[in-house]
């Protein structure tokens, strides 16, 4: 008879139908766990297994994958410690091999499929898992049953194990002439490196490989990689050119029987397939964004050689969150980046998290050569434990891990991020540092160190507890003056949600007096940090912030937000952080369209129809008066102003915008990705991950209740950075 599951002879049996001999019979399925029920003369005792096959994951489960049809044996009921058992009918042994899909838990006593024959076991087998992290993906198994062919046998699953994977998953059960194909296992292949990269074939949303990197046998690099079996989602760029002409060997964990992983990867020396490198449908053409693979944080954020240096939490072999490198990318202006590939990468220490960079102007560390002072990095290295660490460069371009590290060790397992600066006045290098206490009270951490190799604590400032994420993670520290008086400069201490306090410091510890300030009043913005060493001429602090924009079916994802210039203000109720948009985004202007002294009046045609650009900038000076709404419709997102509530309305979002002297000064930018909006002199940000409709290029701009006067009204239409 035809076989009832096609795919199975794919993923159950080595050879193809095609290619049995004649004689092969046809598989038995002994069972496949199709029904709402289990089969006939099938016992469960316990809880583990529930009343029937499960369909699919069970609540508080990973997705489970690799089962055929709907259902399959799950012993999650309940959770890891749930327990008990399943036993089969009675069957006869009809073909020489008896094949399944297996997979969770590693415990080949407590959590096993086992054969049993005259009550006897004599064969068993159990899942991949015996540590943290994992899959519950099921992959083909088989068992060689030629010697008691004829004779009748039992199955006995069992779980009696608690605790992480402390469950297992079974489906398919057939008897066969072929063995399935049992995955490869440390899959290997070399290559000899003559260009710059290796791509490597990504399945978004699959399982990862764990994949080492090996250079003429030492292991260099190892990433949990979404290794595409068959035609990938897209191709992600290993970095090899430190190794031109070594042999490199790539070695895979383990991969199904019939993946083409390894034989598709080859060498290449730049990205390939897809639209134009930087013109793809969802590239922010004016906010950072990697060539390929996930971001999230800004890191080492650095004015060093005449360009600023961006580096940034890095996955460069998923869409998504993982294998945490350091990229990096430099810039003349903030605005126009090259991206330079990756500078940390994860070792024996862990992943590599965030942190910061300084210039050791001084050479107090010791890593300055022939006169060049050393570009330092300070990160965590969050593996077990998790510490701080440091790297250098002379270069920029080149960096090495200090053979000393760790410079700091674990204090808790949720300590990370650590900012660093010089502080003149006690002439010592400072880190700040998120710390989670016991209790998951949040706190930072004061470091002081001569050097950048030795470091004591100083202080400790204490946050909130979970619920209030007050001062969690991502710190930032430094002055900044009101209304640019510089005898007049508090210290800012910044968190990853742009939460802050001002107060003061004398070089070990922070003193606020204004404390859990709101900073950015949109979402999609975390984890910002200001550039270090920016020459003091210019007088400014500059802010980068993580801005979450998905980008479905690209193969990068995630971007950052434009560069902004902090500043503080006196307000009726203290000082007050503000964000502009740096002045260098001016540059981005290709055509400009200038209105003044323009009153708009309710019953007005839109004054901004002729606007039919992509890229847009719009600035505006208005006094309301007695108006109740201006509305701005910009590529679709409709953004509200109530002069009455003195607040702005966009996509669900109510945020403050004080007026001025009657006046409310605005400026919007909008990318192919997400709107940034400034108001009241910067004392309202709101970032707001948007994708506008491609065919969507419209402006407007109505008002109701009363007329109201534009001082200025400019719409600047921008070109793409990357161009």
């Amino acid at each position: 008879m035809k076989h009832p599951f096609p795919l199975l002879a794919a993923l159950l049996v080595s050879t193809t139908a095609a290619a049995r001999p004649a004689h092969a019979a046809e598989d038995l399925i002994l069972a496949d766990f199709e029904s709402a029920g289990y089969p006939e003369g099938w016992t469960a005792t316990g809880t583990a297994f529930g009343s029937g096959p499960a369909q699919g994951a069970l609540p508080g489960q990973m997705e489970v994958r690799g089962f055929i049809g709907r259902g399959l044996i799950n012993t999650f009921h309940g959770g890891d410690d749930a327990k008990g058992t399943l036993t089969s009918a009675p069957f006869k042994i009809e073909r020489p091999y008896l094949n399944f899909l297996i997979g969770g838990g590693k415990d080949a006593v407590r959590s096993a499929m086992f054969l049993k024959v005259d009550n006897k076991t004599v064969r068993s087998a159990t899942g991949p898992n015996d540590r943290p992290g994992g899959s519950e993906a099921l992959e083909p198994d088989s068992w060689d049953v030629r010697e008691f062919l004829g004779r009748t046998a039992t199955l006995e699953i069992t779980d009696q194990a608690t605790g992480g994977w402390g469950h297992l998953n079974v489906d398919h059960l057939v008897q066969s002439d072929r063995a399935a194909a049992p995955p490869m296992l440390q899959a290997r292949r070399d290559f000899k490196l003559a260009q710059k990269f290796l791509l490597i074939p990504i399945k978004n949303g699959i399982p990862t490989r764990k994949v080492t990197l090996l250079i003429d046998g030492k292991k260099e690099v190892v990433n949990d990689i979404q290794l595409a079996d068959a035609a990938p989602d897209w191709w992600a760029l290993m970095d090899v050119s430190a190794w031109q002409g070594k042999t490199a060997t790539l070695e895979v964990d383990r991969l199904p029987a019939d993946s083409t992983a390894l034989t598709t990867i080859r060498p290449a020396d730049g990205p390939e397939g897809g639209p134009p490198l930087y013109r793809e449908p969802l590239r922010g053409q004016f906010h950072f964004s990697p060539r390929r693979g996930w971001n999230n944080d800004p890191n080492g954020m650095v004015f060093f050689n005449n360009e600023y240096h961006l580096f940034f939490q890095h996955n460069p072999y998923g869409w998504d969150w993982g294998n945490m490198h350091w990229g990096h990318a430099v810039s003349p202006d903030m605005v126009h980046w090259q991206e330079l590939g990756d500078k940390l990468a994860p070792d024996d220490s862990g992943p590599m998290f965030s942190g910061s960079a300084v210039v050791d102007w001084k050479n107090t560390s010791g890593f300055g050569k022939d006169g060049k002072p050393p570009l330092v990095l300070i990160y965590t290295a969050a593996g077990n434990p998790t510490v701080q660490s440091i790297a250098y460069s002379t270069d920029a371009r080149t960096f090495t891990k200090y053979s000393g590290n760790p410079v700091i060790p674990e204090i808790s397992n949720g300590n990370r991020d650590p900012k660093v600066f010089w502080h003149e006045p006690t002439q010592k290098w400072v880190m700040v540092l998120y710390v989670e206490m016991p209790g998951k009270q949040h706190s930072i951490h004061f470091f002081t160190s001569p050097n950048l190799r030795e470091w004591k604590l100083a202080s400790i400032t204490k946050g909130g507890i979970d619920n209030d994420k007050y001062l969690f993670e991502c710190p930032d520290f430094f002055p900044l003056p009101v209304d640019g008086n510089a005898a007049d400069q508090p210290w800012v201490l910044l968190a990853a949600d742009s939460q802050y306090a001002i107060g003061t410091f004398d070089g070990t510890t922070f003193h606020p007096t204004h404390s859990k300030l709101p900073g950015h009043r949109g979402r999609g913005f975390y984890a910002a940090q200001t550039f270090s060493d920016i020459p003091a001429a210019d007088g400014r602090r500059v802010l980068i912030g993580w801005f979450q924009t998905p980008t479905s079916g690209m193969p990068f994802n995630q971007s950052m937000s434009v560069p902004l210039e902090l500043g503080l203000t006196k307000t009726p109720d203290g000082p007050r952080l503000t964000f502009n948009p740096a002045r260098e985004l001016s540059g981005l202007r290709a055509k400009s369209n200038p209105l003044k002294n323009l009153t708009v009046t309710p019953d007005a045609p839109n004054p901004l129809a002729f606007s039919v650009s992509e890229l847009v900038e719009l600035r505006a000076v208005l006094t309301p008066g007695d108006a109740e709404t201006v509305t701005f419709d910009i590529r679709g997102a409709t953004l509200t102003y109530s002069p009455k509530k003195q607040e702005i309305s966009i996509n669900d979002i109510h945020a403050p915008a004080p007026l001025r002297n009657g006046r409310l000064d605005l400026a919007i930018l909008c990318d192919r990705t997400g709107l940034e909006i400034f108001a009241a002199g910067g004392l309202t940000y709101i970032p707001l991950p948007f994708q506008p409709k491609p065919d969507n290029l419209s402006l407007g701009l109505k008002v109701s209740g009363a007329p109201v006067l534009f001082d200025s009204l400019e719409i600047h239409e921008l070109r793409s950075a990357w161009k």
